[in-house]
């Protein structure tokens, strides 16, 4: 299934491929299948509890409409336009590799999820929901939405650790009087009051591609990566985030006065901190690896957690993949204790005969039954 960046705290994120009709939930959704994603791109800042959500999705195609659903943190206590050339200026400052319409139809039908606002936004029609997975899942079946049994169950585990989505239809034919061209993607700024910093990454997954992604983070202190359990383990993960393959810290700079008077100048920006901390992390993995979401705790610690994940336990769970890794170095110890093992009881039976030569054979350290 196709998935879309969005939700709590991210950065950036450039997802290239083709849609098909099975794509819903979590992801960009066309009726006919004939649209993609071009690239999608995030920023957050969080500070003093309040979490500032940045994003703009481009797609490419023909349909008449296209939608996606996301996890969210939180209920936003405001959605609106935001900045215009934000998201470009982040990109040229750490120069990252290259890598709809609700009412032009019928009004969002109450069954299912809990309504708790709407808004539009240019060429996009935003519903933020609260309710149980299954409460979702009825609102986006009578709302329009595809759900494929892997977008059903992705919600349904989402919902588990909030119950908080926002789902929008971004209408082609308004972009297009709009004057919006393929590629061109609606910038919208989400706030929120989240416990901590929270990045969904696992919606970004598709079964049979890579995921792609830039994330930029604003946070007001130095972000830094979780210390490996032991020095094998440091080992094998190299500069990875938390051992997750292919995810790893590209850049962290201050902010800087010309930086912020490029950002806060903009539409709807004015909100940007003149200090900071910028983290740019670079993700480039198989889907099948990432299946997890991204937390910061109040120690600064970039950790990752399972999809689905209350987003207030997130920064303090670890892992599939840094269970894994550790899971490794385990073995990993384990085979040098029985190697070093076995350097000692060579070197006993060498001591006892007498001879620098290997003994013809070797007691058993078996119990005899």
């Amino acid at each position: 299934m196709r998935k879309v960046l969005a939700a709590a705290v991210a950065a950036g994120a450039a997802l290239m491929a083709t849609m098909t009709t099975a794509l819903a939930c979590g992801g960009l959704v066309a009726p006919d299948g004939d649209v993609r994603l071009s690239k999608a791109t995030t920023f957050v800042a969080w500070h003093d509890g309040v979490e500032h959500y940045v994003t703009s999705f481009a797609y490419a195609g023909s349909a008449a409409d296209v939608g996606w659903i996301v996890p969210l943190p939180a209920v936003p206590s405001s959605i609106s336009a935001a900045g215009r050339w934000t998201l470009q200026r982040l990109e040229r400052e750490f120069a990252p590799p290259e890598p709809l319409d609700f009412a032009a139809n019928t009004a969002a039908k109450a069954a299912g999820g809990v309504v708790v606002e709407q808004v539009q936004v240019e060429a996009l029609d935003v519903t933020v929901l609260k309710g149980s997975g299954t409460q979702v899942v009825d609102w986006c079946i009578h709302n329009g939405f595809l759900l494929p049994p892997e977008a059903k169950d992705h919600l349904l585990t989402y919902a588990q650790g909030s119950p908080v989505f926002m789902a929008a239809k971004y209408n082609t034919s308004a972009a297009q009087q709009r004057g919006l061209l393929d590629g061109d993607g609606v910038p919208l700024l989400i706030t929120m009051r989240t416990p901590q910093l929270w990045v969904p990454l696992e919606v970004l997954a598709n079964d049979d591609s890579r995921v792609v992604a830039d994330l930029f983070l604003l946070t007001d202190t130095q972000l830094h990566t979780a210390p490996p359990p032991s020095v094998v383990d440091g080992v094998l993960r190299g500069s990875s985030v938390d051992g997750a393959r292919g995810f790893s810290v590209a850049g962290q700079e201050r902010m800087t006065s010309s930086l912020h008077d490029d950002l806060a100048g903009d539409r709807n920006m004015a909100w940007v901190p003149e200090s900071g901390y910028l983290t740019y992390l670079a993700l480039n993995a198989d889907s099948s690896d990432v299946t997890y979401d991204l937390g910061v705790g109040g120690d600064a610690t970039i950790r990752l957690a399972s999809f689905g994940t209350a987003p207030s336990r997130a920064a303090g769970t670890p892992g599939l993949a840094g269970q894994s890794n550790m899971l490794v170095s385990a073995l990993a110890l384990v085979l040098v204790a029985a190697g070093g093992y076995a350097v000692w009881r060579r070197s006993r039976l060498t001591m006892s005969t007498g001879s620098t030569s290997p003994p013809t054979s070797m007691p058993s350290t078996r119990e005899k039954k």
